[in-house]
């Protein structure tokens, strides 16, 4: 059985996500943008074995504490797409804009592409590259538990900013609309920050992208 949880993380309250293989306690983590000393306290109060880092994108408060994490624990970085590497090449001058420590830099072990797939212990994730919010943004969906770990493409009640270089808000709706929907109503999706909703919930009163 594949098992979460969720830990908000750093001043901007990122949901960083534990994903784990109950039988076996192997654990993947998604967006650790910070606070690692409470999140590895987290992995060692469940009695993990943490293996990989997933990454839906590169702004700071998502990928933050990821280059100190693979560094510390020796595991392999993967994702996002390619098309947010200015995004990681830019983490440095992200840890000035915000107040932050700098951040350690990194070169994914593997980008991702639409309809790629992650595996965990037998578990197999989707992946659907939804550009928007950042031109890499990826997606991690697992039809096994009816879960999409969704970064900051959607939001319970909002959907994510565009306004940041190369986001793209024609681009980010239809993101939404032709790659999450499909995932189906019942599926419930983790976001980048807040709590969680479903996609039927979103398709029915989301002021942004309700009723499509």
């Amino acid at each position: 059985m594949l098992r979460y949880a969720t830990i908000p993380v750093t001043p901007f309250q990122q949901n960083c996500s534990i994903v784990w293989d109950e039988a076996s306690g192997d654990a993947a983590i998604i967006d650790p943008g910070g606070d690692l000393d409470r999140l590895l306290a987290r992995v060692e109060k469940l009695g993990l074995h943490l293996r990989q880092i997933w990454l839906t994108h590169a702004h700071i408060d998502h990928a933050g504490g990821t280059g100190e994490l693979a560094s510390r624990l020796a595991i392999p970085i993967i994702g996002p797409h390619a098309a947010d590497k200015f995004w990681i090449d830019m983490l440095a001058q992200q840890s000035l804009m915000f107040g932050l420590a700098p951040a350690q830099p990194f070169t994914p072990t593997r980008w991702l592409h639409d309809h790629d797939t992650v595996e965990l212990a037998g578990h197999r994730l989707n992946v659907r590259h939804c550009p928007g919010h950042t031109p890499g943004h990826v997606v991690f969906h697992s039809p096994e538990i009816k879960r999409a770990f969704v970064g900051d493409v959607l939001f319970a009640g909002s959907i994510g900013r565009t306004d940041l270089p190369q986001g793209d808000h024609a681009t980010l709706i239809n993101s939404i609309t032709e790659r999450l929907w499909p995932m189906g109503d019942d599926t419930v999706f983790i976001p980048g920050h807040g709590p969680e909703s479903s996609f039927g919930q979103e398709r029915e009163s989301n002021p942004f992208v309700g009723g499509t």
